[in-house]
């Protein structure tokens, strides 16, 4: 089910999507065209630094704004399976740290992994945050000098952005069940959802902010 609804996202956005519809890519395509994501990780960190300076460069940013924008779409793409099995039917796709592999595209990265591992409960998306994500955003933190609340915000967006505009889901729930560090970085509104954090897009010149910005979230009155 999981597999149809991504590549029915694909046909409809022109194929340009940041996950293999398939989610799985034979090893040996993985070896001539794809990049381990582990490789990410890999001391003194070039990669993520080139990926992270090369997404500066593009938007004329600082460098902690690159690395906000570059993790805003890794953790958009390498969530969003996720987020979508747990509403369509409950079996989630984790795509372990070791067997995933991504590469550049018009979607700013596309991921697949070599093996999935099919799990349910929001409880195996916990998990599967804290092995995967989770080294990431510390190196990512460390290194560009960037919150990871920030960067966590961006993860759990990528997890309610798809319970609202491509698979109706409860994704106040799937929050609260997940727990930390997601849980508590989005608000519901009547048609949608803020963010209690900034990507940091909005801080770019001449851009206008993403419909989900804490900066148009209205203001709390105190209360009498």
């Amino acid at each position: 089910m999981l597999t149809e609804a991504l590549q029915r996202m694909a046909d409809g956005r022109g194929g340009v999507i940041g996950v293999e519809p398939g989610l799985v890519i034979a090893p040996g395509a993985a070896a001539e065209s794809w990049t381990p994501v582990a490789e990410l990780l890999r001391e003194p960190y070039t990669l993520l630094d080139g990926l992270i300076d090369e997404t500066a460069g593009r938007w004329n940013a600082p460098r902690h704004v690159g690395a906000a924008l570059f993790w805003k779409t890794f953790a958009y793409w390498h969530t969003l399976p996720m987020a979508l099995g747990w509403a369509l039917d409950g079996r989630v796709p984790i795509m372990r740290r070791a067997d995933t592999y991504f590469k550049p595209s018009d979607a700013g990265v596309t991921i697949a992994a070599t093996r999935v591992i099919w799990d349910s409960g929001a409880g195996a998306i916990g998990d599967a945050l804290a092995e995967s994500q989770e080294p990431l955003v510390k190196a990512i933190s460390a290194r560009a000098k960037v919150g990871e609340r920030t960067l966590w915000g961006s993860t759990a967006e990528a997890l309610a952005h798809p319970l609202t505009a491509i698979v109706p889901g409860d994704y106040m729930k799937l929050l609260k069940e997940i727990g930390r560090p997601v849980d508590g970085l989005v608000e519901p509104t009547d048609d949608g959802y803020f963010r209690r954090t900034c990507c940091l897009w909005i801080t770019l010149p001449d851009v206008e902010p993403c419909g989900s910005c804490c900066v148009l979230r209205p203001r709390r009155r105190p209360a009498a």
